[in-house]
């Protein structure tokens, strides 16, 4: 009866339940980060991440203490670490999850830990916050009644079958790329369609943060000037229906 009583009093400490939390990190700028964001990362008990020492200095930035509350989560330990953390919920302790950048699961590390909280019971809260294609989305000027997040391409096997089905959708096509291979990606897109309008984003919030809006036919005519460095998000307007 103790025991429970204690319990129930550490799961009312600050409002943080022993749950896991999906918490999204600035993807540039660190005043992106929310209220309610900066709450959870202060009081939960773990927060698993990609990198501990890249984790360790955000946080230390925005002046949250991680000593003995950071442990790493990542594509290649998810499977073990994600029972490990569902065990440590069940015993009454809260769990928060980030990534290096934006809101976990999101073309990173996360989908894994969270099915195995829901096919053990255990309670979701997820934040809002940054992402970065929902950022560029909004400014692209493009359609966003109905679009589609695809990720990164594939590097070589089934790239071009990729590539073309974007340019078969109807819909606006949002998809991430290394900046070692925009320009590979743009020239694949126009080769396919000489006449389709693209956006790109560079460097979300960050200092060197750049938008370009231009169509297909001028980039094959060497009249778009695109910087090969940072992060892209590529948004590609859906096939033309008569």
């Amino acid at each position: 009866m103790q025991n429970n009583y204690h319990n129930e009093q550490k799961l009312k400490k600050n409002n943080i339940s022993a749950c896991l939390y999906i918490v999204p990190t600035p993807i540039g700028n660190l005043e992106d980060i929310t209220f309610r964001a900066l709450q959870v990362l202060k009081n939960v008990d773990i927060i698993a991440c990609e990198d501990t020492r890249r984790s360790g200095l955000l946080l230390k930035s925005l002046e949250i203490p991680s000593k003995n509350r950071l442990c790493s989560y990542h594509d290649y330990n998810e499977e073990i670490r994600s029972i490990q953390i569902i065990k440590e919920i069940k015993s009454g302790k809260s769990v928060a999850l980030i990534s290096d950048a934006g809101t976990p699961c999101i073309s990173d590390p996360g989908y894994k830990l969270v099915s195995v909280a829901k096919e053990n019971n255990i309670k979701i809260v997820s934040l809002p916050g940054p992402t970065a294609l929902i950022t560029a989305l909004v400014a692209s000027g493009l359609a966003v009644h109905n679009f589609t997040f695809v990720g990164f391409p594939p590097a070589k096997k089934g790239r071009q079958t990729f590539i073309k089905s974007i340019i078969n959708a109807e819909n606006t096509t949002i998809l991430y790329e290394s900046s070692h291979k925009i320009l590979k990606l743009i020239k694949e897109v126009a080769e396919l369609d000489s006449n389709r309008n693209v956006f790109i984003s560079r460097e979300i919030t960050k200092i060197y943060e750049e938008h370009i809006n231009f169509n297909t036919s001028a980039f094959l005519k060497n009249e778009v000037n695109i910087i090969e460095k940072g992060e892209f998000v590529v948004i590609i307007e859906g096939k033309k229906t008569l």
